[in-house]
């Protein structure tokens, strides 16, 4: 009977997994679909890629964008199917299909003619619909698949390797047919649509990691979980110049609670040293549970 309950809930969070992986990459689609009639296509900014191809195509020939992206996607698709799972190929072939059309269905019209804000905006909007896809365990670029099929050939050259060096011919390409400056804002846009990219894969938490080296660990430590409310995790540590041993407390809190630490440190030993850094996703007991951040 336990066994038959703990299937049942097993398959409800499967299927909402599944239901929210699908949402995830049709808003992601939308958004970034978007990002192009919005804003890249009236500048004539080419953000990378095979779609950075079909923008410059479209500048040239007025050939719709959407639809030369999925042509040049598909049969690269095809070729790296094996390269891929059956699940991600299906989803990122799903995902491609949609973001194209949506690139040459959403009827928005441009929201302004000022190329560095649709440089920035433009990154940000499709930066958030590529995360999005990447999250919903999809990609749209079929140049993914063309750089694991190089890399199979060519093992000296990496899949990170080949990526740059296509999108820097395809930005090399804007400069020659669109203008120098059109290839420059093109720059600024592949950076700012990774960096956001990298947001939504990382998270947006503000939550820091803290390191604590003090004689006085004990009593900061007491002090950290009574008065924090927060766990505190002892880590081995030895010093290099004096070659004394003495843990190093491990903690995680909120951007909030940094004052609250540093008082509790500077109370206790003034000569303590400590470090914070970025955490840029906590999950657990206190902060956000695995669901959660999946969720998000």
């Amino acid at each position: 009977m336990r066994r038959r309950i703990k299937e049942l809930i097993r398959n409800r969070v499967s299927q909402k997994d599944f239901w929210i992986a699908y949402a995830q990459i049709l808003i992601g689609c939308v958004l970034g679909g978007a990002a192009y009639p919005l804003f890249l296509t009236p500048n004539h900014i080419a953000p990378g890629g095979l779609t950075g191809v079909a923008v410059i195509l479209n500048y040239l020939w007025n050939l719709p964008v959407g639809t030369v992206s999925l042509l040049l996607n598909i049969p690269l698709f095809i070729a790296g199917y094996r390269t891929m799972g059956r699940v991600f190929a299906f989803r990122s072939l799903l995902a491609t299909l949609i973001f194209s059309l949506m690139i040459d269905v959403l009827p928005l019209p441009p929201v302004t003619e000022d190329p560095l804000l649709s440089t920035l905006f433009g990154g940000v909007l499709l930066g958030a619909g590529l995360g999005l896809i990447l999250r919903g365990g999809a990609t749209t670029g079929g140049t993914d698949m063309l750089a694991k099929m190089v890399h199979r050939r060519l093992q000296f050259v990496s899949t990170a390797t080949f990526l740059f060096a296509f999108d820097f011919l395809v930005v090399v390409a804007s400069g020659l047919t669109m203008g120098t400056t059109e290839a420059l804002y093109a720059m600024i846009n592949i950076y700012c649509s990774s960096r956001v990219i990298d947001a939504m894969m990382i998270g947006f938490s503000g939550n820091k990691a803290c390191l604590i080296i003090s004689p006085a660990w004990q009593r900061i430590m007491d002090r950290i979980m009574t008065e924090m409310d927060r766990g505190v995790t002892l880590l081995s540590s030895r010093g290099g110049y004096t070659g004394t041993e003495r843990p190093t407390l491990f903690c995680v809190i909120s951007r909030p609670e940094i004052m609250a630490l540093k008082r509790i440190v500077r109370e206790e030993d003034e000569n303590a040293f400590m470090t914070i850094m970025e955490a840029h996703e906590a999950i657990g007991d206190g902060f956000s549970g695995i669901q959660d951040s999946e969720d998000r």
